[in-house]
């Protein structure tokens, strides 16, 4: 058996999602809410509020703050919230479908200072996209909004959630992200949650396909290696299958050993697979901690606690960082404390988070 442990310390928070707005103007299929627009909108944090927030992210060392929604670009005060974060020295990066990005809202990006701007594309191609994203004409409306922003020269990444629907895209999305000379492509294996919820008979991989899809990144990435940052995101196998496929880690090191070496490769940036309140948090519209947007267990209520106070003594976060405490195969694994397994999907499956993997096909 694997010889799991949990962290001693609190971790250093390294990541922030921060869900701005859940007014949005798209209707994806796979989306994470339920509800989105206005009506919903009207709980979204205020100004004083959104401002303590950043306060309190500075608070924790100045992690990576992703401004992500809905659509972000949709909140009517997202260049000041931008504005407030800088003065504090937050490094800052925005998650958006795309499609309000024109020439002029570019220029306010990378005047903003927004250090990466991620948009979300679901298909390489517009018919494979746009039937998933909900609304015709959504593929060149990013792909526009990527251009102007590419030929600024703002940091860009393409995030692409892979499911049944669109899995055999991924050599196309690939080239399409070399044809628009982004920086970065990010892969999303689909978590049945929200809205994904009620698409997950039809549009879920089985365990086995998702294993032959990854590998399929893996190749891909070391191919495009010199062009391209790759990384794999609610798919923590996949950095059992780098470990293998690589042959830098072995089962029998990786008990030691709690990430990849980085280098001038396809190598992930971060040091495990499931990163969920162990590095990373996400904050809801209304101001809710959870461990990711993808896991609906309340961490803590920034109306009431400081997220300072929240990610050092919240008893989600504590389990979550014990690996001992998980079940199953993922607690025998040699493999745990480099991928962890998907904690949220553990989560859809069974109803507790510390269960095993429900995707992934590897047997200790």
């Amino acid at each position: 058996m694997s010889q799991a442990k949990k962290c001693d310390v609190t971790p250093t928070l390294r990541l922030v999602f921060w869900e701005t707005t859940v007014a949005c103007n798209l209707h994806c299929r796979h989306c994470r809410r339920l509800e989105t627009g206005k009506d919903s909108a009207q709980f979204d944090l205020n100004t004083r509020e959104a401002k303590q927030i950043i306060k309190d992210i500075a608070e924790l060392g100045r992690p990576v703050l992703v401004l992500s929604g809905g659509e972000p670009l949709l909140h009517p005060e997202i260049f000041d919230i931008i504005s407030y974060a800088r003065e504090y020295a937050i490094p800052l990066a925005l998650a958006t479908n795309g499609t309000l990005i024109d020439s002029s809202i570019a220029r306010r990006i990378k005047d903003s200072g927004v250090k990466r701007v991620a948009v979300s594309l679901d298909g390489a191609t517009a018919e494979v996209n746009d039937s998933f994203r909900g609304l015709e004409g959504t593929f060149q409306k990013a792909v526009s909004g990527i251009t102007n922003l590419v030929n600024l020269g703002v940091s860009t990444q393409i995030n692409f959630t892979v499911a049944r629907h669109n899995v055999h895209q991924m050599a196309k999305m690939f080239a399409l992200a070399v044809q628009l000379g982004v920086d970065a492509l990010h892969l999303f294996m689909l978590v049945p949650v929200g809205c994904g919820l009620e698409i997950a008979p039809q549009e879920m991989l089985s365990p086995e396909e998702y294993e032959e899809s990854l590998i399929r990144f893996y190749e891909l990435s070391v191919q495009h290696q010199n062009v391209l940052e790759t990384r794999a995101t609610c798919a923590p196998h996949y950095y059992r299958i780098v470990s293998q496929r690589s042959g830098r880690l072995s089962e029998r090191n990786t008990q030691r050993t709690r990430g990849i070496p980085a280098g001038n490769s396809e190598l992930i940036r971060f040091t495990r697979g499931c990163l969920a309140g162990i590095s990373v948090c996400f904050i809801s519209h209304r101001g809710l901690v959870f461990p990711c947007g993808y896991l609906p267990v309340t961490a803590g209520d920034l109306k009431q606690q400081s997220l300072k106070d929240i990610w050092e003594h919240s008893e989600v976060f504590r389990r979550l960082r014990d690996y001992s405490l998980l079940k199953g195969k993922c607690r025998e694994c040699p493999f745990v404390e480099l991928c962890g397994g998907c904690r949220a999907r553990a989560y859809a499956h069974s109803g507790d988070y510390l269960d095993a993997e429900p995707f992934c096909t590897y047997q200790p």
